[in-house]
């Protein structure tokens, strides 16, 4: 879900700067020291899910995981995957610098909206509900991840609008996968260590 450098408009670009920028800030003025391990954890997890890139058409597919980072970190999910795909851009040139807050935008906004809707049900003792919840965590961070690159791509022309169809299409088997991550993840830390499951608002 890399949007490679050279395709999006200037006024696209400084829009995404802007609000990753935006939410950056407000996700540090929220990270707590000893929160700092996990945002860690969580960034190189994203890294390595999202380095993994099955070519489809003129695109590619990979794993994401942003729903469950927003599960798990809320707000730090921002500068968390900021992180990652920094060193992404600087280590393998996936995606690039004047992308990147475009990047880190479309991925981190989807793990909040995640957050702010399923956090709360996520946090019920009833485990089907936290399984529920989870699953659609997973899924809506890759539905709307997808809506917002394809929002981008025809912001900037209409020429990208088959490119944009194609993005949404392919991932929605990708939807799927990581809401079953997500459930998976969000299940086995309740049981082994539920107070990871606790977010600073």
């Amino acid at each position: 879900m890399h949007i490679s450098e050279g395709v999006l408009s200037a006024p696209v670009l400084i829009t995404g700067a802007i609000l990753s920028a935006a939410g950056i800030g407000i996700g540090l003025k929220k990270m707590r020291y000893d929160k700092i391990p996990e945002v860690a954890v969580l960034s190189s997890a994203f890294f390595v899910a999202s380095l993994i890139h099955v070519p489809v058409g003129p695109s590619s597919i990979h794993l994401v995981l942003n729903g469950l980072l927003g599960i798990l970190l809320g707000w730090m999910a921002f500068p968390s995957i900021f992180v990652a795909l920094s060193l992404q851009a600087l280590l393998f040139q996936f995606g690039g610098f004047t992308v990147l807050g475009v990047n880190t935008f479309n991925m981190a906004l989807p793990a909040l909206i995640a957050y702010v809707i399923f956090y709360p049900l996520v946090k019920r003792k009833n485990l089907f509900l936290t399984a529920s919840a989870a699953f659609l965590a997973g899924m809506t961070g890759i539905a709307i991840g997808g809506i917002l690159i394809a929002f981008a791509l025809i912001t900037t022309g209409e020429s990208f609008t088959n490119v944009a169809k194609l993005i949404l299409i392919t991932h929605l088997p990708v939807m799927f996968i990581e809401g079953i991550i997500t459930a998976f993840c969000v299940i086995f830390l309740k049981k082994v260590k539920p107070e990871i499951l606790e977010v600073i608002r």
